[in-house]
């Protein structure tokens, strides 16, 4: 017979945890910008770089394979917390804007013990930061080549080019959501490359229908530059005409311009909150 408690101080004095088993909690951190590229020529805008971060491992597991910045998430602090201190630890950037992403938690997906990584999509204008990077983490430009089938990804920071591809199986027709099957990667560790998919489509989905994206720009722009920016996210040209009735309502002119770049001056908005 089932034993009967006054009161839930009781109960808990009772109560076995070691009947369940364990578990641990990661926050990992998909860490996306956009930067300046070099000019080809002085009367063009500066061409745009889609980035991620990541970090290369310096311990087993994964010994010298490039991870997402993330860690274990401590017993006394949340998880939220968790992912603003590994950030800084492990990349040594601060202030960063974040949300949560998504939980991943394939049975196999750590080799040491069940682990379960709640992801956070995080977004910064590179240009402006000020932190020096961790010695072992890299900023990779990301190209992406996508189908209804499969999502072809190449990470390349200049020294090291990453490639791995992510099977689609498309789940919500309505929401034109995926699942998807990681079937090549030879150089990123965990299921990081199945995050990165994950959060790629993410992203693309939020700026199409979210502010977002004004978290990777400076406080001052050009029209010009916010639409390379949308362009370089998503992978494809825009219509000037179709852009700015889009951002319109998104953005405001300022008294502001911009000159000495060899092509005429140039109106700066800004975000309007």
């Amino acid at each position: 017979m089932e034993k009967e408690y006054k009161s839930e101080a009781e109960f808990l004095k009772d109560y076995d945890s070691s009947l369940f088993e364990k578990l641990s909690i990661t926050a990992d951190i998909l860490l996306f910008s956009v930067s300046d590229g070099t000019k080809e020529n002085y009367r063009k805008l500066n061409e745009k770089y889609f980035s991620i971060l990541l970090v290369k491992r310096t311990t087993y597991p994964f010994k010298d394979k490039w991870c997402l910045p993330g860690g274990f998430v401590g017993i006394e602090e949340t998880i939220d917390d968790a992912a603003v201190r590994v950030l800084a630890s492990e990349t040594n950037l601060h202030n960063i804007y974040m949300e949560q992403l998504y939980t991943f938690g394939d049975v196999k997906r750590d080799p040491r013990m069940r682990v379960i990584s709640t992801s956070y999509m995080a977004l910064v204008d590179k240009n402006k930061l000020l932190d020096t990077l961790a010695l072992n983490a890299s900023w990779f430009n990301v190209m992406v080549l996508e189908d209804e089938k499969e999502m072809h990804v190449t990470l390349d920071n200049g020294n090291e080019v990453i490639k791995f591809v992510a099977k689609k199986t498309l789940i919500s027709k309505t929401t034109e959501r995926y699942a998807y099957e990681i079937v090549s990667n030879d150089k990123l560790a965990f299921d990081h490359a199945h995050t990165i998919a994950v959060g790629i489509t993410r992203l693309k989905n939020k700026v199409n229908s979210s502010d977002i994206v004004f978290n990777m720009m400076p406080e001052y722009f050009t029209l010009g530059e916010l639409q390379q920016v949308y362009e370089v996210i998503l992978d494809k040209k825009l219509l000037d005409p179709a852009f700015r009735r889009i951002i319109a309502k998104k953005t405001e002119k300022t008294s502001k311009m911009k000159t000495g770049e060899g092509h005429r001056p140039s109106v700066l908005f800004r975000y309007k909150k």
